[in-house]
């Protein structure tokens, strides 16, 4: 059962990240990326509710099976571009950073960078961000899967 609706309890707060998921829509990010991204943020969060939504929302805009089956274990898939790859792995560097001394190594930006031009870069970072914002909203408030839809 859900703990609480922030939405309604900090409508100001919600709306500001809705903003920032209106500017990622828009951005120069591709759509695609943004969808791996948030889906593998909340993978590793532990977001049962924003797992469920990406997913979800991921494959009403086109998105294969065999991607979102393996979005877990992209290293080991052949499924993805060195673009989208560089961009998981800066979501998993910046969605666990307590994990170690460095937690996003100047090899693993760099490759994103070499990727993403800097606008795209600078709104992959904001997407990590904000995707770890809704998770832990999310996780902590216990929002039901599929209660979005």
């Amino acid at each position: 059962m859900q703990r609480m609706n922030v939405a309604a309890a900090a409508p100001k707060a919600y709306q500001s990240l809705y903003g920032l998921e209106r500017f990622l829509r828009e951005s120069a990010l591709p759509q695609r990326t943004l969808h791996l991204v948030k889906l593998r943020a909340s993978q590793i969060n532990g977001c049962a509710f924003c797992v469920e939504m990406h997913s979800h929302e991921a494959k009403k805009e086109g998105e294969t099976d065999e991607r979102l089956f393996t979005v877990a274990a992209w290293r080991d898939a052949p499924f993805y571009t060195d673009a989208e790859r560089a961009a998981l792995a800066l979501t998993e560097a910046s969605t666990r950073l307590s994990d170690r001394p460095d937690p996003v190594p100047d090899e693993v930006w760099q490759e994103a960078a070499e990727h993403y031009d800097e606008e795209s870069l600078a709104a992959l970072v904001v997407a990590i961000a904000a995707i770890n914002a809704w998770n832990r909203i999310s996780v902590t408030t216990r929002a039901v899967p599929g209660s979005y839809r």
